[in-house]
């Protein structure tokens, strides 16, 4: 069973309602906290994720649907998720991805990657970071991408808004370094940088590759990930999330400004 160091602590993570980001959030359930997820999906699936919250162990769970995409929504969800208690730990997870060269980028999708991976980030940092301050306790965990600190074709956007979160990141643990202490816990804030990590929405390839080989999913996942991850194995979505939690232990109040690649060594490359 999980250590519930985070029992009294209320934290908030955006994409959370899939992949990484559900993962992540339950593994803050499971530590104790409260938590609120904000994400896409039906009524069904929200259901279902905030229910797995609960079964986790989570003190309590609430859904917020604001689009991220849209300023002012997002400071009405802040303003009611402020309301709800006090903020400790915020996981910037929600992304959203579209490729194409720079030539043919429609402006519209541009426009909307950079508001759902960048600005949305520095809204949910500027509205929560100041109380976390006071409190001498909080954490930013920023899930940026391995596209944070290598380029690749056809991703402009993509890449320009990771390479921003990342920049943002340190300027934000920079300002904050100094806030509450060892026995606090500080106030930190860090990336992580994934490389290719197992979830639904990458299946369709996994397939397609390993139709290449005879239907050995071990291989069609090894020859996916050849080009750029030399591990050529992916990393689980609880991987990102067992990462994400030891950021939040007290331990970890000198981690700080950090991007933690996860990525079998491609950015080592």
């Amino acid at each position: 069973m999980t250590e519930r160091f985070l029992d009294g602590r209320q934290a908030f993570v955006t994409g959370g309602t899939s992949g990484i980001g559900l993962a992540i959030a339950q593994g803050l359930a499971a530590a104790g906290a409260r938590v609120a997820i904000n994400g896409l999906g039906d009524a069904d699936a929200i259901g279902a994720a905030i229910e797995s919250l609960r079964h986790a162990g989570a003190a309590d769970a609430r859904h917020w649907g604001a689009d991220l995409r849209d300023a002012a929504a997002i400071e009405a969800m802040l303003a009611e998720l402020q309301a709800w208690g006090r903020t400790d730990i915020v996981v910037n997870c929600a992304g959203m991805q579209f490729t194409g060269s720079i030539e043919s980028m429609p402006r519209e999708r541009w426009d909307a990657i950079l508001a759902i991976n960048l600005s949305a980030a520095f809204q949910t940092m500027q509205a929560l970071l100041p109380s976390m301050a006071q409190r001498g306790y909080g954490r930013i965990i920023n899930i940026a991408s391995v596209h944070g600190l290598v380029a690749s074709v056809q991703k402009a956007p993509y890449v320009a808004s990771k390479f921003g979160l990342v920049g943002l990141t340190k300027v934000a643990a920079l300002e904050y370094a100094s806030a509450g202490s060892r026995d606090s816990g500080g106030v930190t804030a860090n990336c992580i940088c994934p490389g290719w990590v197992e979830t639904p929405l990458i299946e369709s390839q996994i397939q397609a590759r390993a139709a290449q080989h005879g239907n050995d999913r071990a291989a069609g996942i090894a020859d996916l990930l050849s080009e750029k991850q030399p591990s050529r194995r992916m990393s689980s979505t609880d991987d990102i999330a067992a990462l994400s939690l030891f950021l939040c232990r007290r331990e970890a109040h000198n981690i700080n400004g950090a991007s933690l690649p996860v990525d079998g060594a491609w950015t080592a490359q």
